[in-house]
């Protein structure tokens, strides 16, 4: 002991710990054993852990287990801690033992060392309250490990899906904006038939509504609890009322509609839910992706690319050429996809790895799937407010790639046939001339049959071209 640190003891021995710091002993071990990443724990998943300890004192105290003073002095080191409080306690990194037992007893040293403050005890004396046999009453890793990375996913959902369905109504209300721009659609990145702007971003809203959806079914599954399970999912050493008290009290610090875990064992044993929550998150950041490389496209040039779509400049785009101007914010998404998809690939393998009564790999599993959700949201919520607020079509250049497209001739397919049509689409394209000018050119169709046949805005609902002309 010197005068910056302190003497603990646990099971192992004797440890020193810094002489202020919250924590304690077996804290100080995984500082000192995994000096990994430098990364932290994400701070939802920390506010979890904190949220379960606090319930799990007032479920106690309400029982009687736990002398009402003491549960009292847990609950307000908790609420210390989920104002903002002692942040830089929280000193485990994320790459640790298997289980999560590291962060769960810097938990529950943190609360404990701050009660027995509280009571006028000294740090690290660990009386009245005690991390294990106090704050740690009734519960396992195993069961409050994985209920954290439900409630922190959970809590992280709420701006994370927020954030997408914003974006999501940002383009729609671009979509109708721009619903009588017709332009070229594109398909294989060749010359397709024509489409309305509004249909093509309308679509893209589509796809993030879905991907919403599919996020909101893959996370009901994660409102199923399994607290009480302890160390196998049997319950043992947790009263038999203790579960279905702990889901209330949790329900009521969240304001979330928990429901108690039908099977602890089954729970305890598989992170599936969360796998499935990771899987569809990955899925609707595949759909963001798709959407940011499309308006990198689609705003491609501004002279030799498509320019069909102008992005608001948000910063200069080279160091060495002047006055270039990048798809900025597009391409930050499209990064954070890849990553995304990386943490999905993480998560799915770590999932896959429990064996038994137990996955191990949960700290790893949290990491990845709170993570994935956090930068995601953050994304999506920049892609709106920088990007497609402000978006604005070239309408100079949409009518002019609209007409020089080669897939006008698909309309004239039901007059002249597919062969006579591939034809002239051949024609068109070594010649220059526009399938509109050629058909009349070569005396296929009069003028105004032309017209009629052609018309861009007809040609983008459904019905056969000319068939009532």
């Amino acid at each position: 002991m010197t005068d910056t640190t302190r003497l603990e003891r646990d099971p192992l021995g004797e440890v020193l710990v810094p002489r202020d710091a919250l924590y304690g002993a077996q804290t100080a071990r995984a500082v000192a054993n995994f000096p990994i990443s430098g990364l932290r724990p994400d701070p939802a998943f920390v506010d979890a852990v904190v949220r379960i300890k606090r319930a799990a004192a007032s479920v106690h105290r309400g029982t009687g287990r736990l002398e009402a003073g003491l549960a009292d002095a847990v609950v307000a080191a908790a609420d210390e801690i989920l104002a903002g409080a002692h942040r830089e306690q929280f000193v485990v990194d994320v790459f640790q033992a298997g289980a999560g037992t590291s962060l769960n007893m810097n938990v529950n040293e943190v609360l404990a060392n701050l009660a027995n403050r509280r009571l006028g005890g000294a740090l690290g004396a660990y009386a009245p309250v005690h991390p294990n046999d106090h704050v740690n009453m009734a519960q396992s890793t195993n069961d409050v490990i994985p209920t954290a990375i439900r409630l922190a996913a959970l809590q992280l959902l709420v701006d994370g899906i927020a954030a997408v369905e914003v974006l999501a109504a940002s383009l729609r209300a671009r979509a109708a904006e721009f619903d009588d721009l017709v332009k070229a659609g594109r398909t294989h990145l060749q010359d397709a038939m024509p489409i309305r702007l509004g249909q093509e971003v309308g679509a893209w809203a589509g796809s993030l509504e879905r991907g919403v959806r599919r996020v909101r079914e893959a996370a009901d599954y994660l409102l199923d609890l399994g607290i009480g399970g302890t160390a196998v999912g049997t319950g043992v050493n947790a009263e038999p009322a203790y579960p279905s008290l702990m889901v209330a009290e949790l329900r009521g610090i969240t304001g979330l509609p928990l429901r108690e875990g039908a099977d602890r064992v089954q729970l305890m044993q598989s992170m599936g839910d969360v796998a499935g929550l990771s899987a569809a998150w990955r899925v609707l950041a595949l759909d963001l992706g798709k959407i940011s490389s499309d308006l990198r496209l689609l705003a491609s040039g501004p002279r030799t690319g498509f320019d069909e779509l102008r992005l608001p400049p948000v910063q200069p785009g080279s160091s060495i050429m002047p006055g270039k101007v990048n798809p900025s914010i597009p391409e930050m998404v499209n990064q954070v996809v890849f990553q995304v998809m990386g943490h999905d690939a993480t998560v799915s393998a770590a999932a896959e790895q429990g064996q038994l009564e137990l996955n191990v790999m949960m700290p790893v599993i949290g990491h990845n799937v709170l993570g994935a959700i956090r930068i995601l949201g953050n994304a999506a919520r920049v892609l709106d407010e920088r990007t497609v607020r402000g978006l604005r079509p070239n309408e100079a250049m949409l009518a002019h790639w609209v007409e020089r497209s080669a897939a006008l001739a698909t309309a004239l397919a039901p007059r002249i046939g597919y062969a006579a049509a591939a034809a002239l689409t051949k024609r068109s394209v070594e010649s220059g001339v526009s399938v509109r000018d050629l058909v009349v050119r070569e005396g296929l169709l009069s003028a105004d049959e032309a017209a009629v046949v052609l018309d861009l805005r007809r040609l983008t609902e459904p019905g056969v071209p000319g068939a009532d002309g």
